[in-house]
């Protein structure tokens, strides 16, 4: 059976998209008239408000030490399910290059040496992670790409290495040029 071309995969979506703006159940549409949704829409609307549990405390967060290449301690908080590179980005963490790719699994940066204790409970990795950190310098038994790396309430109060060293290729000189 032959696949559908684009132009017959656009005008199926734009379908969909049609039903869906029109029909009942679309905010854009209103209720429609004898509809149970119409008898909702006459109840008075409830204020939007956050309730003390949908609001994330602080004690709801889990503290990461990172140890920088200059064996600087700088400490963050993350919500479980960031990444490690969400950490170090969303505080501001002085790492310099830490992250270069925006977490696409493209470059090394991120690269990070854990405690043997926090590397036995991670995911397991990916071949693709495995790749990018084959070009990492200072590779150990224990390294992992912060961009991979999760955050889990057991990770609470954990330590990462930064490496001394890091391949970044925006940092790299072009040796071709000759001046």
């Amino acid at each position: 059976m032959a696949t559908p071309g684009p132009a017959r995969l656009l005008r199926a979506a734009a379908a969909s998209s049609r039903r869906w703006l029109f029909s009942s159940t679309s905010p854009a549409a209103g209720p429609r008239p004898g509809s149970a949704s119409a008898a909702a829409a006459g109840r008075t609307a409830r204020p939007f408000s956050l309730s003390a549990r949908a609001v994330l405390s602080s004690e709801d967060k889990i503290t990461v030490h990172f140890i920088n290449r200059d064996g600087e301690k700088l400490t963050a908080k993350g919500k479980p399910g960031d990444s490690l590179l969400d950490v170090v980005v969303d505080n501001n963490l002085d790492i310099d290059g830490f992250g270069a790719c925006e977490g696409t699994l493209a470059c090394s940066t991120c690269h990070l040496i854990f405690e043997d204790h926090i590397f036995e409970k991670l995911d397991a990795i990916t071949d693709e992670e495995m790749d990018m950190l084959d070009l990492a310098y200072g590779l150990t038994e224990t390294s992992r790409l912060g961009c991979q790396i999760c955050l889990k309430k057991s990770m609470n109060d954990m330590t990462v290495r930064v490496p001394e060293a890091v391949a970044d290729a925006r940092q790299s000189v072009d040796m071709s040029k000759n001046s």
